[in-house]
């Protein structure tokens, strides 16, 4: 009889949702039709949170940007309320019935991650724009807590690190399949690139970029004897479409991360130490700034321009004469250290930089591209940005989460025994190394589309330290009992 009443209930709300969902469109109120989804994220929300995470992975590719750029408000529509209703929920949870993960809250990258989010909190009351930094910091926040703090926990099921790519991995492919597409009617040309993945990525760089971190993974399923061939052969062909896209997008510089990538794995297979890594980097840096005159000077030598063209395409990466992407960046790089002179300490907010850097451009320094209005990028790097929001210290606090990152990376990497959670881990290491080389080109952690990987990646490192880097080692035991 319970059963009965169950069904006739489903058809009373499916005829009323009818009823008046027609009655709205007879009116022209189109919105209605969102009902179904509302509720669905709703129930999600309150019984199932882990798959409502996963939900807002596949959905962020698709998501849509809405940007007011005289306010310094953007929104990216259905993911960001969802998110930051995701972080209500885990706040009243905290305040309802507290459980701390000290596993977790003592790990180095939370620390490192904790100091950044407390500097920004700082300079946002210190900010020349206020409004505008807190909103930035809001976005932080939402941002860490979903997809750092909540996703470790959501990665204690090994599984969900899998279904996090796969996710992301399927609803960018639509995207990439759109693009081509929007492309090829206007004949693969390098200017379009541009702007042919509207209105989902903003440009061809975050495009590209999304493109390079997903690469290694495709590389990590396709590779995989453990998989079945249908796995692999699904893989290998989401591999080719990426391929693909990563050549039509004339992005430099994801093609530039892939080869520091690269570099990386070698770095890996010789098991070179964290502190010798940086020591070598350390020392790069002083050459690079003892020759920095020959360097530039070098620089000025290349004329080549982007083109369609992909030697020459490669070789415009240097050009900082006459390409006008090059040129502009080291506008906006000046521009940053101009503004952290100014203000060293405290910087002039986060976020701030598209509403303040226009009084310290150069008429020398200026491009075809150069604007007043911040409409058209920030900072275009992930280090200078923080340096000139928020002074130094917000530019070191970043640094040490990435070099936090990189060291508990390497540590595991080295010790884990486990040979597919080895391989898994290598991907995400090559996977977040694409997005630091990413990081001095250009920001885009500002958004959805970067910040959930980003952050998800960071997540899946710290997972697999906290609770599954044994793995290997309990399998071990338990033979050798046996």
């Amino acid at each position: 009889m319970s059963e009965k009443k169950n069904i006739i209930w489903v058809y009373i709300l499916s005829i009323a949702f009818i009823l008046i969902n027609a009655t709205c469109i007879y009116f022209n109120f189109y919105y209605f039709n969102l009902f179904p989804a509302i509720l669905l994220v709703l129930l999600l929300a309150l019984f199932s949170l882990d798959k409502l995470i996963l939900l807002v992975v596949f959905l962020t590719p698709l998501a849509i940007n809405l940007q007011d750029y005289d306010e310094g408000f953007g929104l990216s529509l259905p993911t960001e309320p969802i998110i930051f209703g995701i972080m209500l929920i885990f706040i009243l949870k905290q305040i309802n019935h507290s459980s701390v993960d000290y596993k977790l809250m003592n790990h180095p990258i939370t620390i490192a991650i904790i100091l950044n989010l407390a500097w920004i909190l700082i300079t946002s009351i210190t900010s020349q724009m206020p409004l505008v930094s807190f909103k930035f910091l809001l976005s932080r926040l939402w941002f860490v807590i979903v997809f750092y703090f909540l996703c470790t926990q959501l990665f204690k099921n090994y599984l969900n690190i899998k279904r996090f790519f796969w996710l992301y991995i399927v609803a960018f492919t639509l995207i990439v399949f759109y693009t081509l597409y929007n492309h090829y009617l206007l004949d693969f040309g390098e200017k379009p690139a541009n702007y042919v993945m509207s209105p989902f990525y903003n440009d061809h760089t975050i495009y590209g970029a999304m493109l390079a971190m997903f690469f290694p993974v495709l590389l990590f399923f396709t590779l995989n004897k453990k998989y079945s061939n249908s796995i692999r052969f699904t893989a290998f062909l989401f591999l080719i479409i990426y391929i693909v896209a990563l050549i039509f997008s004339y992005t430099r510089a994801a093609w530039l991360s892939l080869a520091v990538a690269l570099i990386f794995y070698f770095i890996l297979l010789l098991r070179i130490k964290f502190r010798t890594l940086m020591f070598a980097l350390i020392g790069v840096i002083i050459v690079v700034f003892t020759f920095r005159a020959e360097i530039i000077l070098k620089l000025e030598s290349n004329r080549q321009d982007a083109s369609q063209d992909f030697n020459k395409h490669i070789e415009s990466i240097s050009n900082i004469s006459t390409d006008a992407s090059n040129v502009e960046r080291l506008n906006r790089w000046s521009c940053a250290l101009r503004m952290f002179e100014a203000k060293p300490i405290l910087g002039y907010g986060p976020g701030t930089y598209s509403f303040q850097y226009a009084p310290f451009q150069h008429a020398n320094e200026k491009t075809i591209i150069s604007t007043n209005k911040g409409d058209r990028g920030n900072a275009h790097s992930e280090y200078l940005g923080p340096l000139s929001e928020s002074g130094l210290l917000g530019s070191i606090t970043f640094i040490a989460i990435l070099l936090a990152v990189l060291s508990t990376a390497l540590r595991l990497y080295y010790s884990i025994k486990d040979y597919e959670m080895k391989r898994l881990l290598l991907v995400t290491i090559l996977g977040f190394i694409t997005y630091i080389v990413h990081g001095a080109l250009n920001n885009f952690l500002d958004t959805d589309k970067a910040s959930v990987p980003f952050w998800g990646f960071i997540a899946m490192i710290v997972a697999i330290d906290i609770y599954h880097k044994n793995k290997g080692e309990e399998k071990s035991s338990l033979e050798s009992e046996s």
